[in-house]
């Protein structure tokens, strides 16, 4: 049974759409509208999708041949729901908009995010622009059978939907997810039901799909098809079968890192396991014990997940242990100490890849850990790849204990709030 459902106004975009969640690993399929009209039982995939044909038709034929169609295709067992649009927002989407929620029910949102980065298009002040030259001065604006006639997605999607409407701007995205959430749920609580949100970038829509998620609000996504996947990845189960598991290591402790921590943690179905520093920092048999709970945890935790982490109680402020108490309780220096600390999350990580040779990759921040890491575990060099994200390199480990092994590590305080997100799926598209 389809997981996810997708409706578009014509052929192309729903292949295109397609082929879009097919990349993030779902199996897609496109059912044509007379296929889908007479399928006794819908066909056995991850994302079905089917066109309707009706950008140049009336409004009113548009609203029935969506609501039908939805209709046909609506079950419990769907976790995603999509309208698709014409990037350039020709044709009937307030009207196919309509039917959605009409059909769904009160519960959920339009979410219109008609952002397509690799196509030039972007939306910002709710006005869309096509290489960068607004809307209504494209051709589009000349279409013989859908003219446009404003640049303005929101006005546009206001005049044609019955629903109450309202603008994003980009400054609360950029915000990020938590304030972007608290603005969709003070909307949603105003009555409204059709959101238009601006996004320039990749980053900008994974922020509005992360801000949907925190904020549990049941969303259509209503765009020309890269925010549909976006949220399909984070709301639909991971269809490929894993051939490798993944080991996060993060050490770091300033707020840079633990906002992507925290990113990461909400973002993927990463376990999690966390470091009481404060015991380590003591030593001794505390320490030790410490260091063996850890990697027991997370190797038990290997049979459920192939995403683990082993994360510093430190990344949490209200947690962070001070070092000037153990200065003199220990009799030694800071770097000491905080060799101490890192030596901790080495032995970890290096315990756990070679318990299980199925963790053929971690991804490690803070350059300190890092290399108390690959210390452990005799490293000779590393054979650089590519680099991911700025001052991230993603590399395979030459000698010692975890030859051939793929690593990616990161400053804790580089990139902005996605990079270790974007770090860790690098690990997990291109690991075997």
């Amino acid at each position: 049974m389809p997981k996810c459902i997708v409706i578009a106004d014509d052929l192309t975009g729903a292949n295109a759409t397609g082929v879009l969640l097919k990349k993030e690993g779902f199996d897609s399929l496109t059912l044509l509208r007379e296929s889908a009209a007479k399928s006794a039982s819908l066909p056995d995939c991850d994302c079905l999708i089917t066109p309707t044909d009706s950008r140049a038709i009336p409004s009113e034929e548009a609203y029935e041949r969506v609501a039908s169609a939805l209709k046909l295709l609506k079950a419990p067992e769907v976790l995603h729901y999509a309208k698709r649009i014409d990037s350039t927002l020709r044709g009937n989407l307030g009207s196919e908009t309509d039917a959605f929620l009409d059909v769904l029910g009160g519960e959920y949102m339009a979410v219109c995010v008609p952002c397509f980065p690799s196509s030039g298009r972007i939306i910002v002040g709710g006005h869309l622009l096509v290489n960068g030259v607004p809307l209504r001065k494209t051709e589009a604006a000349h279409d013989p059978k859908c003219p446009i006639h404003t640049t303005n997605a929101a006005e546009l999607l206001r005049s044609q939907s019955k629903y109450p409407t309202a603008a994003v701007p980009l400054d609360v995205v950029h915000d990020g997810a938590e304030r972007l959430g608290r603005v969709l749920r003070e909307l949603r609580a105003q009555g409204v039901r059709n959101l238009v949100i601006d996004s320039v970038t990749t980053e900008d829509m994974e922020t509005v799909a992360q801000a949907l998620l925190l904020e549990r609000i049941p969303a259509v996504s209503v765009d020309p098809g890269p925010f549909t996947a976006i949220l399909a990845k984070h709301l639909l189960p991971a269809q490929r079968e894993s051939k490798a598991k993944i080991l996060c290591v993060i050490g770091s402790v300033n707020g840079v890192a633990g906002k992507q921590t925290r990113r990461l943690l909400n973002t993927l179905p990463v376990q999690a396991e966390f470091m009481d520093i404060a015991t380590i920092l003591d030593g001794g048999t505390e320490r030790e014990t410490e260091i063996c709970r850890l990697t027991e945890a997370l190797l038990h935790r290997r049979e459920t997940g192939d995403l683990l982490a082993v994360v510093g109680c430190g990344i949490d402020p209200d947690r962070r242990v001070p070092f000037e108490p153990y200065l003199e309780k220990t009799g030694l220096d800071a770097e000491a100490l905080s060799e101490r600390i890192n030596s901790a999350f080495a032995e970890v990580a290096t315990a756990v890849a070679l318990a299980d040779e199925r963790f053929r990759g971690i991804y490690s921040t803070g350059g300190d850990i890092t290399a108390a890491i690959h210390r452990a575990a005799g490293t000779v060099g590393l054979r650089l790849i590519t680099e991911v994200v700025p001052l991230a390199g993603y590399g395979i480990a030459m000698g010692g204990k975890l030859d051939g092994r793929a690593f990616i590590s990161k400053g804790g305080m580089v990139g902005d709030e996605n990079a270790m997100v974007t770090c860790v799926k690098y690990l997990q598209e291109h690991i075997v």
